[in-house]
């Protein structure tokens, strides 16, 4: 499938059906992670995978899971981490954010449901899966199955703000 099929495809998903994701499926999303570029190669990237009912229960006091029988917990390693000398800006958030993205559309290619979740509470994700001090919780990626289907892909022509409106030549232009 071409990159722009396959990106226009992935949608966010918030309802699962109750349909495993079988391992296969689920270790070639985790190689997408694996795979993902981040600066100077830091790899900060640690995921716990949370399949079953009691674990989903544990995600769920952080933030809804939308019945997915799947969540992973992507954390940041802390301990080594590439700071932008200028201005002090750590690498890390943005190394995460390029691994749920290849997560993400690598779970759409396989016909799985996915949304990224970071608004949801880091001390109980970091209490409930006994993640240390140096391990941040970024984010959350629930995936499944969708209960109603994807999203039409044609939706972008609608929900997205056109070109012109986010990419600017050369120079910032306040409009």
């Amino acid at each position: 499938m071409k990159f722009l099929t396959l990106a226009k495809k992935r949608c966010t998903t918030r309802g699962f059906s109750s349909k495993y994701i079988n391992n296969h499926s689920l270790n070639y999303i985790l190689e997408a992670s694996r795979v993902a570029p981040s600066a100077c190669n830091k790899q900060p990237q640690k995921i716990v995978v949370v399949q079953t009912a009691e674990g989903l229960q544990k995600v769920e006091k952080a933030y809804k899971v939308f019945n997915a029988p799947c969540a992973l917990l992507i954390c940041q390693d802390k301990t080594n981490p590439l700071i932008r000398p200028y201005d002090g800006k750590c690498s890390g958030d943005l190394d995460i954010g390029i691994v749920c993205d290849h997560i993400m559309l690598a779970a759409r290619e396989k016909n799985i449901g996915s949304v990224m979740i970071g608004l949801f509470d880091p001390v109980i994700i970091r209490n409930e899966f006994n993640i240390p001090d140096t391990i941040e919780p970024t984010a959350i990626v629930l995936l499944g199955y969708p209960e109603k289907g994807f999203l039409k892909s044609n939706r972008h022509k609608l929900e997205r703000k056109p070109i012109s409106q986010t990419v600017q030549y050369e120079n910032y232009h306040n409009e």
